[in-house]
């Protein structure tokens, strides 16, 4: 088996991590066990590019228990768990091409070991994989059957894909599952990201001025948690509806160059470009620290930056920027996924479901094969209700049902007042 780690020698650590948060997986496990006794993957062979974690290699477990081949590569220069790297490549016999820190040339000559597996399914975090497919492999499209997207940034490049004709694959949106974004992107990105900037820096969330660029379910969660350490959160948007919303929260909303002025902390979740561009940058008061919580690390102007300031790094996972005139600014992780780069990712509680729509997905893809055609797919409701059930089930919590007589009320229009 060839693969490409940092260190073989991590993967007792990371044996003991996976089936640390195994326990906290009880969704990926019950599918698991149903994927064990099926094999609804038998000689499927799946290719993904995703952060390799703890909970994504339980996601690689449960496809090959359901028969699969899997090899696994990162879909962050930065995200890595190179521990995990290491047991999945020891003890479970799935090939990583993945390091913590690896530079862009070999991210993306991993993304190629990837192609040259000649998937027939394969998952994205950022839709690096497929990009890279439609760009430089496009003789390896006919061999998928589709590919599912676990992020909305990945989400977004496939919808332009699809808009501009150049989509040739079925793609099932993960990230538009319920039990996904409402989960995974509030709860897991509004933790984690505290946790990264916390574990970057030591710092006191409570007192500070807090912005949040971007106020989507990301948004969302991480505005809410810093609320609740006790910052004083601002968010800037671009979106009526949604600053309509954080206006109703309670949260201030003001226009990016005014919350450059107040910010002691800023942290970009929108999945644009330059959401924090270097002219913002320059309007910060003395020592902002700025961080980023989207997919990719264009959200900051750190290329910008760089050129326009001198640097220095002052810590793991923080570089000080001094511009001409004194006044210093902090990046985190250099504009990465704080959350990934600095600490441990989501928990696992919320990658169970989002992993379960991951497992599920790759089985319907195989199930539904020949009826798929190249345009951005959702999940279907039935799945999503499945996986909601399926969590509540693990947590003990029942719920109603809805009797006869008001299923029969709710579908008809006779009667009313």
């Amino acid at each position: 088996m060839k693969y490409d780690i940092k260190d073989i020698n991590l993967a007792d650590k990371g044996k003991m991590r996976m089936e640390w948060v195994e326990r906290n997986m009880p969704v990926l496990r019950l599918i698991k066990d149903r994927f064990a006794k099926e094999k609804p993957l038998k000689n499927i062979k799946i290719s993904a590019c995703l952060h390799i974690t703890a909970e994504t290699a339980n996601l690689f477990l449960a496809l090959k228990t359901g028969g699969a081949e899997v090899l696994g590569c990162a879909s962050n220069p930065l995200s890595t768990q190179d521990d995990i790297a290491a047991a999945l490549v020891k003890y479970h016999d799935i090939p990583i091409y993945a390091i913590k820190g690896e530079d862009m040339k070999t991210y993306y000559s991993h993304i190629m070991k990837a192609l040259d597996f000649h998937p027939q399914v394969t998952m994205d975090d950022g839709a690096d994989l497929v990009s890279e497919l439609h760009k430089n492999r496009k003789d390896q499209i006919s061999e998928l059957i589709g590919s599912s997207e676990e992020t909305t940034t990945g989400v977004i490049r496939l919808k332009a894909m699809e808009k501009d004709g150049a989509l040739k694959l079925p793609v099932l949106a993960v990230n538009d599952s319920s039990t996904k974004h409402m989960f995974d992107n509030r709860y897991g990105t509004g933790q984690s990201t505290l946790d990264g900037i916390i574990r970057a820096t030591d710092m006191l969330i409570a007192g500070k001025k807090f912005v949040v660029v971007g106020y989507g379910w990301c948004g969302k969660g991480l505005a809410s948690r810093a609320r609740g350490m006790g910052a004083s959160v601002v968010v800037v948007e671009v979106d009526p509806v949604r600053a309509l919303e954080a206006v109703m929260e309670g949260l201030e909303v003001l226009h990016m160059n005014e919350a450059m002025k107040v910010a002691d902390v800023a942290v970009t979740v929108t999945g644009g470009k330059h959401s924090i561009s270097l002219e913002h940058m320059k309007m910060a008061k003395n020592g902002a620290i700025f961080a980023n919580a989207g997919h990719f690390s264009v959200e900051l102007d750190y290329e910008g930056l760089t050129k326009s300031a001198k640097k220095k790094k002052v810590r793991e996972y923080i570089e000080e920027f001094t511009f001409k005139n004194g006044k210093k600014v902090y990046i985190l992780a250099e504009g990465r996924l704080i959350n990934l780069a600095a600490a441990m990712g989501h928990p696992a509680e919320v990658m169970d479901m989002s992993f379960a729509n991951q497992a599920l997905a790759a089985e319907w893809f195989v199930k539904n094969r020949n009826d798929l055609s190249p345009q951005v797919y959702r999940i279907p409701q039935e799945m999503d209700s499945e996986i909601a059930r399926l969590k509540l089930e693990a947590m003990g919590v029942t719920i109603d049902q809805l009797t006869a007589e008001q299923k029969k009320y709710l579908s008809s229009w006779k009667e009313g007042t």
